[in-house]
């Protein structure tokens, strides 16, 4: 029996929850609803969990974003797996946002095999979070995201990928990928843009429970990359 994994999916407007087991996806919920991670989340796995007649408990592990992404997204979805796992006494893990995109591409374009694939999170302005990602062909999982250069916070310009261009086929995608669309016209450029969802986290969540790549669930915090700022209200005179 494939182990019953909690997927908590909260780095961009997207809040979305899915119940896996293994990498088959049994029930899920998404809003894109402005600023109801905190109020929808519970709501959403609460759901789930009784539309499978489980508990959190009966789940293997809670797997949940950990970033980069929105600082309020990754905070209220942290918040949230760390209270589940220690309320239930099972381990956290871990999912790079950016590699539940990667995969989410992969899998629903089943013939693409880019050279690249820029897994892109909006960070406001012309920047965006990313990162180089490969097709990997695994015997137990298939076909996943292999992460093959460092997370960046990266301002979209004219040659910022160009080496990569030069070389094959490059995939942006996510939603910071309409950015790129505007600046790079490149005949090897290849703009897929979609939304964040859990149902990306299933098979790297498998890997990572399979593995026991367990998080301190005391101690553990996502990875924010850019800090925090808030923005006060205007002045008006």
């Amino acid at each position: 029996m494939q182990p019953p994994l909690l997927l908590i999916e909260t780095s961009t407007q997207v809040c979305s929850v899915s119940l896996a087991a293994g990498t088959q996806i049994m029930a899920s919920r998404q809003t894109a609803q402005a600023k109801a991670h905190a109020s929808l989340l519970a709501v959403f796995i609460q759901d789930i969990l009784r539309e499978c007649g489980m508990r959190v408990g009966d789940c293997a592990a809670v797997a949940v974003s950990g970033g980069p992404g929105s600082y309020t997204g990754l905070r209220v979805g942290v918040s949230t797996a760390k209270g589940l796992c220690f309320g239930a006494s099972i381990p956290l893990v871990q999912v790079s946002s950016l590699e539940l995109i990667a995969q989410l591409f992969i899998e629903a374009n089943t013939s693409e095999n880019p050279g690249r694939i820029y897994p892109m999170i909006d960070a406001r302005r012309m920047d965006v979070y990313t990162a180089p990602y490969a097709v990997c062909l695994e015997d137990d999982t298939g076909r996943i995201a292999r992460m093959e250069g460092p997370v960046e916070a990266v301002t979209i310009t004219v040659d910022r990928f160009m080496q990569d261009l030069e070389q094959g086929p490059v995939v942006f995608t996510g939603n910071g990928a309409s950015k790129c669309r505007e600046i790079i016209n490149h005949p090897n450029a290849v703009f897929a843009p979609l939304e964040s969802h859990a149902n990306g986290m299933a098979r790297a969540a498998l890997k990572a429970y399979l593995g026991k790549r367990f998080e301190d669930v005391a101690n553990y915090t996502p990875f924010y990359l850019k800090e925090f700022q808030a923005v006060g209200p205007k002045t008006t005179f």
